[in-house]
């Protein structure tokens, strides 16, 4: 059997500024790059899921590359170590490496997939890409993990010096020779979606900080299910918004999320404050419905749920508006708007949805304080006073057959703050 050193993808579909790639690159063996379509992931998944298309579409664009080289990447689907384990009756792996994923489910797998490669003395070697800090790197000078976002930012730019940060690279690859097993997507027990994912932009700065919060203007960047899915490498989206404070936050905030699921797991299924578990959730299945729907008549959460079920995207700003909403509102459980986003967002990431779905309830760690309640009609002056972009989604907003609001945003305000208040002196 040909001896190889295995490169597996998963959250980097790119061959350039990729950590682990590098690292399999440096082994004396030729590398063997795989993707296994994980069915413990894709079972949960809707047939015509936009991101399982996307996924493929950039394995397809990886293999057109590697195909130059007379290489290409294997396709894999089932559970992952069981695929491992049918790999290595096939070749001779001498190592497996692979880029660190930091999610519970992912940290469950890779413990398992390390556990059989030392049996079989195959050498699991993981690399740190998707973040510039991992766990551990940014603690508190006691050693204890940052729950409160302004001081890690503080602590993450004191440790990092940005004007440092560049993609990495390297000369000497060396691909396995072979024929690639491609997989169509119709193999995995899928179809091509109707959505697709935008290109990521990064020549918008100058005015980032101005627009970022006018949904109407094209004036985010598209990247986040880029850096989701690892199209675009985290050194070189630094090295270019390294200048740009408010661009930088944002992906400070994104690792700062990324912390508090490694250090609070129980985050996943709980409140991260426990003072928050005596809220007495209203959840009303009808109410639920007209928010997925976009049916509530408020219109800056109509449009943003609107846009969010045709798009699979909904901006930042409005995504606070349409979870307080929610929360506050309505009085229905963050897990129920969090398991909605998570089916629905091309972008979804565990860390993030979790830590700003418990942000807006003002369950979780450096949370919206509970009696802070958005007033989706002031937002809506506010950031989207002309309604170009609520007439874009909800085009019927003007004519009087469009929804009535289902509750008065006074009579909701003071529900949630008597109710947040009576669940915190229970608890």
């Amino acid at each position: 059997m040909q001896s190889v050193t295995v490169f597996w993808f998963r959250r980097d579909l790119r061959l350039s500024d990729n950590v682990g790639l590098i690292g399999a690159h440096r082994s004396k063996y030729p590398v063997l790059p795989i993707f296994i379509f994980d069915r413990n992931i894709l079972d949960e998944l809707e047939p015509d899921d936009a991101r399982v298309s996307f996924i493929h579409e950039q394995l397809t664009k990886i293999n057109n590359e590697l195909a130059k080289v007379g290489s290409g990447a294997t396709m894999l689907y089932g559970d992952p170590l069981e695929q491992l384990m049918e790999l290595s009756v096939r070749f001779d792996i001498k190592q497996i490496h692979t880029n660190r994923d930091y999610e519970p489910y992912a940290q469950t797998r890779d413990k398992q997939v390390s556990d059989w490669a030392k049996s079989k003395n195959i050498e699991f070697k993981t690399h740190k890409d998707q973040v510039i800090l991992e766990a551990g790197e940014v603690l508190k000078d006691d050693g204890n993990p940052y729950t409160v976002f302004t001081p890690f930012k503080r602590k993450w730019l004191q440790t990092v010096d940005v004007h440092m940060v560049a993609p990495v690279s390297e000369n000497d690859l060396n691909w396995l020779k072979h024929k690639p097993n491609i997989l169509t997507i119709s193999d995995i027990g899928f179809e091509k979606s109707s959505i697709t994912v935008k290109e990521y932009k990064l020549d918008h700065l100058a005015k980032y900080d101005e627009n970022r919060d006018k949904p109407s203007i094209n004036g985010t960047s598209n990247l986040s299910p880029h850096l989701r899915f690892g199209t675009i490498g985290i050194r070189t989206i630094v090295s270019n918004v390294k200048n740009h404070e408010a661009f930088l936050s944002e992906l400070i905030w994104r690792e700062f999320f990324m912390h508090i699921l490694f250090h609070f797991p129980h985050v996943v299924n709980n409140n991260f404050r426990a003072k928050y578990d005596g809220i007495a959730w209203r959840n009303n299945k009808g109410d639920f419905e007209k928010w997925c729907n976009g049916e509530t008549g408020y219109p800056m959460v109509d449009a943003g749920m609107r846009e969010l079920n045709q798009t699979g995207c909904m901006h930042n700003r409005v995504r606070m508006v349409v979870a307080s909403f929610l929360c506050k509102h309505l009085l229905i459980d963050w897990r129920w708007g969090e398991a909605y986003f998570a089916k629905k967002l091309l972008d979804f990431e565990l860390s993030s949805n979790n830590g700003n779905w418990q942000w807006a309830a003002g369950t979780g760690c450096d949370a919206a304080p509970y009696f802070r309640v958005f007033n989706p009609s002031s937002q809506l002056q506010k950031f989207d006073p002309q309604m170009k972009y609520v007439r874009k989604w909800v085009p019927e907003v003007l004519e009087p057959g469009y929804a009535r609001p289902m509750v008065d945003h006074a009579f909701a305000r003071k529900r949630a703050i008597d109710t947040y208040k009576k669940g915190i002196d229970q608890s």
